[in-house]
């Protein structure tokens, strides 16, 4: 359900809106914007750092690929219901020069995810696997992705990237920030 107006002003404490401006102006200048998301976090600076610092790490500093993190962040929202992230990752797909159409088909069927690599798709079903059914045994999955060529550090980056997208969803949902101009 989408409300109208956030439920929190995400406004820092006075004394740390330096901490929280450096990270916006950091976003702005990759993004060209600074998602709403990233804006409820500005209500707690060391979160925000932190957050920003996950952000970037999974922008750079892991083995996985874009669109691969793009489409692990999107089944998790579409999973979700979370409107804002779906838009945004879609967004980030189409930006990356994936299909729209490939990309919303991969909603009901994962093979048909527009991935860089065949290689990827283990990683997706265990990510999405590890958040919408935590309890199961992955020991296959996790063997599939191994035999597909990835280290056990990408398999854990690939189900953290799920995990902390479904908990970044229901913060969202949480606080009513469903659309960018959440804070308007």
């Amino acid at each position: 359900m989408q409300h109208d107006r956030a439920l929190l002003d995400p406004t820092p404490p006075a004394d740390e809106q330096p901490r929280v401006d450096k990270v916006f102006a950091m976003a702005e200048e990759m993004l060209g914007f600074v998602p709403a998301g990233m804006r409820l976090y500005g209500i707690s600076p060391p979160l925000l750092e932190t957050f920003a610092g996950t952000v970037g790490y999974f922008r750079g500093g892991t083995q996985l690929s874009g669109p691969l993190t793009a489409m692990i962040r999107y089944l998790v929202s579409e999973r979700v219901g979370c409107r804002f992230c779906i838009d945004l990752n879609e967004t980030f797909l189409a930006g990356m020069g994936a299909d729209l159409d490939a990309v919303r088909a991969a909603r009901d069927d994962l093979g048909k995810a527009p991935l860089q690599d065949e290689r990827e798709r283990p990683l997706l079903a265990l990510a999405l696997a590890a958040v919408s059914d935590p309890d199961s045994d992955k020991s296959a999955m996790v063997d599939a992705a191994r035999d597909a060529g990835w280290a056990d550090r990408d398999i854990f980056d690939a189900v953290l990237q799920a995990a902390s997208n479904r908990a970044f969803n229901f913060v969202l949902k949480a606080f009513n920030v469903e659309t960018q101009d959440a804070f308007v």
